[in-house]
């Protein structure tokens, strides 16, 4: 059920269902097609999303004009949570990389709510630490980590957020284009592309369209640590 994807967020971690389910029967829906901008960097913030369906990226538009996707967020997961606790303007912008459907929580919304269950604040504030810890690894990942251990990296992550446990494998839909998966590791698409290629040569993956079939993920993890 789409209110059980939603529930998993940490705006209703502890709390009972039917305690949750009346914030999430506040909260309005918004509606994104593929390619559709949910808010823009530097635009002033006030507003906490949930994402119920599909995946939206975020980025931050460098100087010259050049994207870099900070993280991807699908199902269960929150984006935006941090203009409430800090107002000032966006940091990134958010766009749906599929079809997406996103409930949206404004602040004094927030604020009746955190009253009512301040337990949930430091759930709130647990799932702020985690994205900060892995924007930190990222940075370290670009200094330390070559191309292909950053791509072995991603897929690792992405795999832990929206792998789907077959047979002997995972099959990992991220639904990105490569160009994208190249904005999220941080390299070229060219350089991308050829790590994928000789991941799959040495039978660790299967490339498929916007996805992979993990095979040996004790691999791609040694790979992370080169």
């Amino acid at each position: 059920m789409a209110a059980d994807v939603v529930l998993r967020a940490p705006l209703f971690a502890g709390l009972r269902r039917q305690a949750a389910m009346t914030l999430v029967n506040q909260m309005a829906p918004i509606r994104l097609g593929r390619g559709k901008r949910l808010f823009t960097e530097s635009e002033p913030g006030d507003r906490l999303y949930v994402v119920r369906e599909g995946k939206v990226k975020l980025v931050r538009r460098s100087s010259d004009g050049r994207e870099n996707m900070l993280t991807l967020v699908g199902p269960g997961e929150m984006l935006g949570e941090l203009s409430l606790f800090d107002p000032g303007p966006r940091t990134s912008s958010a766009t749906a990389v599929t079809d997406a459907v996103v409930l949206e929580l404004d602040h004094d919304q927030l604020t009746d709510w955190l009253n009512q269950h301040p337990s949930v604040a430091l759930h709130l504030l647990q799932a702020l630490a985690r994205r900060l810890r892995r924007t930190t690894e990222a940075r370290a990942d670009l200094v330390f980590s070559d191309a292909s251990g950053r791509v072995a990296r991603a897929l690792l992550d992405l795999a832990d957020r929206f792998g789907e446990p077959m047979d002997d494998a995972v099959r990992v839909t991220y639904d990105l284009t490569q160009t994208e998966l190249a904005q999220l590791v941080g390299a070229s698409r060219e350089t991308v592309n050829k790590a994928l290629g000789e991941f799959a040569q040495r039978g660790w993956l299967v490339r498929e369209p916007r996805s992979v079939l993990l095979l040996d993920r004790e691999r791609l993890e040694q790979r992370t640590l080169q």
